[in-house]
């Protein structure tokens, strides 16, 4: 199970998100399920730093799960892998950073789950786990 959201360092949103993030990680840490963040400066420029700043802050906030490169979710040049999750689960445009969640099942199925906090979605991902078996 893959678990994918983009993220920003200075949003209203970054403290309870990062924090959620990092609880949902403990809980998930061992089982077969990643989380992917994806910074994303598109929205009011809330991750304006370099990759350097990015992983510091992260680090900072106790992330150990995969933070990627900074990427575009949105318009002509939004990062592939945001193109393909918006296309089999919507939604069409990413509104803000962690405003949607990606929830990719070990069959491929692909869920967006928007307005969520992050530890809403750990029975989801640990119950697709088990459908697994």
């Amino acid at each position: 199970v893959t678990i994918l959201v983009n993220v920003a360092s200075y949003c209203g949103y970054t403290k309870s998100h990062y924090e959620g993030l990092v609880e949902l990680w403990s809980h998930v840490e061992g089982e077969n399920v990643q989380i992917l963040a994806f910074p994303c400066n598109q929205f009011g420029k809330q991750e304006p730093g370099s990759a350097a700043d990015i992983k510091a802050f992260a680090k900072s906030e106790g992330v150990k799960f995969r933070m990627m490169e900074k990427i575009n979710v949105n318009g002509p040049d939004a990062n592939i892998v945001y193109k393909y999750l918006k296309k089999k689960a919507g939604p069409g445009s990413i509104q803000w950073n962690f405003a949607t969640y990606f929830v990719v099942g070990p069959d491929g199925d692909v869920q967006s789950h928007s307005g969520v906090e992050p530890m809403e979605l750990k029975d989801l991902a640990l119950n697709l786990l088990k459908e697994e078996l």
